[in-house]
């Protein structure tokens, strides 16, 4: 394919969530593999809703993802005016558009294929449940197609505010030929004549995304399977300017566990929170792939180039997608075990800087991390993993009830500091052979000495490798809290 061109246009009245992130990365997605383009268009024709908070948190969200765009407004540019925009079509905001709005509505009217609508939304509920009284489709009834120009003018002489409608076809069948779902029709008659500019001017979602489509050259409209009842009403749109509509492939839904719609009730669903929760970016882009998505061979770990290289639309899906937060977390501590401990510590770097924990030596914290990768699932997590190596340890009470309580503990703890106040080498395996060799002449259980070891100078039951922690740890903080502990907890024993 050539040419090809595919946009994401997001309506900036909240959070990007999963669901517009998974529609993001397939348009993305589809771009790259085709070396086409791919364009960032912000939906703002809702007023009332739309935020700048809301395009930053949208913009914001796709960066931290690894989407780029190239055209479309640039993330952080915002002056209190306005965006910076790159591209040949800007503005990419629908409200700084209106002129193109305005030129195919007086089109569309001047040539009769739509009309000023005066109904009032009183009028219309009306409409509505009287359709639901007769069990028929809740739909406008085309009361002002055939308005004569003094009814017009009576209309607007009594102050009536006008809309402007699109003029659909009364019979046959509007057939939508869907890339993922092949061929699907809508009887014109179950359809309506639908508003394309508002009472105050603003144009709607289906006429003006048309309108910039066709102007910005969208060679294929990919998006979520909620559009798709849209979708034969903007074919007609586009057949009534003269214009050729893109392909259109609509997404399978995402569901939940549960099989319910996913919702805020799953758990997280704005991508930021995913961010928040210690998520790495590369995670996410695999995983949303995998939402309604899949390769014949069921691929499901891919490198960011593999994923490029790999997608298309054919491997995508009808049917729901589910999504499992279980899978997900399991697929990010997949993605850390791969990463060097430098890497792990650069990524969680906001995280440990709200530990307090900015300041320590990069290779001090590396060999910390280094001894914890295997079980971290979130960048969230190394803080908490590895705090005790550089600060005082927080002593947990079950802990201390399951392990330090009883005089054979703190005699541990005493015979052995002093049996290692002046051991050398402080290494792994020379640690491990010297303690062991302790129970033997005490005449302990390994159980009945390494616990309570761990428990002194971490403060917890589990933690990384016993000797490998003390020895990181040094001889000087591990023979003080030996100490700190049998002064601290000795009355409980």
């Amino acid at each position: 394919m050539t040419n090809i061109r595919v946009r994401f246009a997001p309506s900036p009245t909240g959070f990007l969530h999963i669901g517009g992130a998974r529609t993001t990365l397939f348009n993305w997605l589809f771009a790259r593999h085709h070396k086409g383009t791919f364009v960032l268009r912000i939906e703002d024709t809702d007023e009332v809703r739309s935020t700048h908070d809301s395009v930053d948190a949208i913009l914001d969200s796709l960066s931290w993802l690894g989407l780029d765009w190239d055209e479309g407004p640039a993330p952080g540019s915002f002056d209190g005016s306005g965006w910076k925009e790159k591209g040949p079509h800007s503005p990419y905001f629908q409200m700084k558009r209106l002129e193109f709005y305005n030129k195919y509505k007086d089109q569309l009217l001047s040539e009769g294929k739509a009309y000023r609508c005066y109904c009032t939304k009183e009028e219309l509920d009306a409409m509505r449940r009287q359709a639901q009284l007769e069990k028929r489709p809740p739909r406008y009834d085309g009361r002002c197609r055939t308005l004569t120009d003094a009814q017009r003018k009576a209309n607007e002489a009594a102050g009536r505010a006008a809309s402007i409608r699109f003029r659909m076809p009364d019979d046959g069948a509007t057939v939508v030929p869907d890339l993922i779902r092949g061929d699907v029709s809508f009887e014109n008659k179950l359809l309506q004549d639908f508003v394309i500019v508002k009472t105050g001017g603003g144009p709607t979602y289906n006429f003006a995304c048309v309108v910039d489509d066709h102007i910005m050259e969208m060679s294929h409209v990919i998006r979520g399977d909620e559009h798709l009842p849209n979708t034969p009403s903007q074919i007609q749109l586009y057949r009534a300017l003269g214009w050729e509509h893109p392909q259109f492939a609509h997404l399978s839904m995402i569901l939940g566990p549960d099989g319910a719609k996913l919702s805020k009730r799953h758990g997280a669903t704005s991508v930021l929170e995913y961010k928040t929760q210690g998520f790495l970016p590369e995670t996410m882009r695999n995983y949303l792939a995998l939402l309604g998505w899949s390769t014949t061979d069921s691929q499901q770990l891919f490198e960011a180039k593999e994923l490029v290289d790999r997608f298309d639309l054919e491997g995508c899906q009808k049917n729901p997608a589910t999504f499992d937060p279980v899978k997900l977390l399991w697929m990010n501590g997949t993605y850390i075990r791969k990463m060097t401990p430098q890497q792990l510590s650069d990524a969680a770097a906001p995280f440990l800087k709200e530990a307090g924990l900015d300041a320590v030596a990069p290779d001090a914290l590396s060999k910390a991390v280094s001894l914890e990768i295997e079980k971290t699932k979130l960048l969230s997590e190394v803080p908490k993993l590895v705090d005790f190596f550089f600060k005082d340890a927080v002593y947990d009470p079950k802990a201390v009830d399951k392990v330090l309580k009883g005089p054979v503990p703190m005699q541990v703890l005493q015979k052995l500091g002093d049996a290692l106040k002046d051991f050398s080498p402080f290494t792994e395996k020379p640690l491990e052979e010297r303690i062991r060799k302790f129970c033997a002449d005490e005449n302990l259980k390994p159980g009945q000495v390494f616990h309570p070891i761990r428990v002194a100078v971490s403060g917890r039951t589990e933690g990384p490798t016993l000797f490998l922690m003390l020895e990181l740890l040094g001889r000087d903080k591990v023979i003080e809290r030996f100490e700190l502990a049998r002064k601290q907890f000795a009355t409980a024993a």
